[in-house]
């Protein structure tokens, strides 16, 4: 039987290839985003148009990560429609892009928000629904950068997934004994197919960037140079959705997959610091939240 599902941050990317391949599965989809009845408002419509020539149940919700009471309303909204929800992913994020010091404390703080905080709020929303049903699903997708290959200028971005990645795995053991499952899903860098780089934001400080581009002129540009030349022809960002709608499907979802075409080796590490943790929960006699 199809799952209720909530896909946060799918107006676009990531976010509305997985609502669409989620639906194709045969799940009750609800596609959170902002703005739905203005900046948005195009993208709901195409959702509904899709929906409607593939006879998929889809649906736009209003949710904004950054707000609490938008959350809460999302959730709310979804469990009077459908009476439960079974899954939910966080998808919602944004990119930036520039010097590490150009960037001011306060938009450190915004990125964050979003990144990480986003996720704390849908999920005081909707836990408590899926702990009184002691049953159900959390997606978090991640980025390889958290512990692969990390370039330069990006530094924001990867300090923020690193934090939601942290989240990840302690709300991981903490949800186990409710019958709850976590999965973190694990892109690469993927240059085309999403509008991360394009939409990326860039640093307040424009004295400060300029200052690093007489020593690293054109650095960015190189990054994304290089990391589109990693990325082999046949990478599709639809793996990513194509991944996710397996970890809903599975009777047993894994707890981490990866899928990079170009190899940053953060697999590698996962692996280890995976392990790592399983041996000490182990150690410490609480090897059923493994």
């Amino acid at each position: 039987m199809g799952k209720v599902i909530v896909v946060t941050g799918a107006s676009s990317g990531f976010g509305a290839l997985t609502v669409r391949a989620l639906a194709r599965a045969g799940h009750t989809v609800y596609a959170g985003m902002r703005e739905t009845t203005g900046r948005n408002a195009p993208a709901v419509a195409e959702l509904g148009a899709f929906g409607a020539e593939n006879n998929a149940d889809v649906h736009a919700v209003e949710l904004d990560v950054q707000s609490q009471a938008s959350a809460d309303a999302a959730i709310e909204l979804i469990i009077a429609e459908q009476g439960h929800l079974d899954v939910v992913v966080h998808n919602a994020g944004h990119m930036v892009t520039g010097p590490a010091e150009a960037f001011t404390p306060e938009q450190y703080a915004a990125l964050y928000d979003v990144n990480v905080l986003g996720t704390q709020r849908v999920n005081r929303a909707a836990l408590p629904h899926l702990r009184g049903r002691r049953s159900g699903r959390v997606v978090w997708v991640g980025s390889s950068s958290t512990r692969g290959g990390t370039p330069p200028y990006l530094a924001p971005y990867f300090a923020a997934k690193a934090a939601m990645d942290a989240v990840a795995v302690s709300y991981r053991a903490e949800l186990l004994r409710f019958g709850i499952e976590t999965t973190i899903v694990v892109p690469g860098a993927f240059t085309h197919g999403t509008n991360h780089f394009a939409h990326s934001g860039t640093p307040a400080d424009g004295d400060v960037a300029k200052a690093y581009e007489e020593l690293y002129p054109g650095l960015m540009d190189q990054v994304g140079a290089r990391l589109a030349e990693l990325e082999p022809p046949w990478a599709s960002v639809s793996a990513v959705a194509d991944a996710i709608v397996d970890v809903v499907d599975a009777k047993k979802p894994p707890f981490r997959v990866h899928i990079d075409p170009s190899d940053d080796g953060a697999e590698v590490v996962n692996k280890v610091a995976d392990r790592v943790r399983s041996e000490f929960l182990r150690r410490v006699e609480l090897a059923d939240l493994i």
